[in-house]
């Protein structure tokens, strides 16, 4: 019988290694498996890559914006004789020349592409004036700056540096 627990010995020994055997190949299974996996994902990313790189994504405004070289450059604006609101029978005039301010090549354009808006905003704001509201710098100054917002809401995203006056009479 001690042959036989010799044996039962060898067996046991003889299982533990087929055991051993079939996790090292679980093993193997993982690692090729996690291999493989590994390899779809760079074929599936590098497929996105290349047949995803005919597709452009339209260029940001404010992107183009910040490349555009930026400069000094005046427009123009037509001037401007409005009645001013007197609220009696004689009648006062404002006459004005007005350049406004912008940055780049493409403020312009846009500026002179809304010409027609910003010609409307300004006529309606300017009939709206009094004598006293032009009174004094402190009077020129809120002029400048309504004119500039109203300007700036006409023609956004674009953005006019500042109002100009290069000529400004009351009579």
């Amino acid at each position: 019988m001690a042959d036989n627990d010799d044996m039962d010995d060898d067996l046991d020994v003889d299982e533990l290694g087929e055991l051993e055997e079939k996790r090292l190949s679980g093993k193997k299974i993982v690692v090729f498996g996690g291999a493989a996996l590994v390899l779809v994902i760079l074929i599936v990313l590098g497929a996105m890559l290349f047949f995803g790189g005919g597709h452009k994504e339209e260029p940001d405004p404010q992107e183009l914006a910040a490349k555009e070289k930026v400069e000094l450059i005046f427009i123009d604006l037509p001037e401007f004789v409005v009645n001013l609101n007197t609220g009696e029978r004689q009648q006062q005039f404002l006459r004005a020349r007005v350049s406004l301010e912008v940055d780049r090549e493409s403020a312009r354009a846009a500026v002179e592409e809304k010409m027609p808006r910003v010609i409307d905003d300004f006529q309606v704001y300017l009939r709206e004036l009094r004598v006293q509201d032009l009174n004094g710098s402190a009077g020129l100054y809120r002029l400048k700056e309504e004119l500039l917002v109203r300007i700036n809401r006409s023609v956004a995203p674009v953005e006019v540096k500042d109002v100009l006056f290069r000529e400004m009479l009351v009579q």
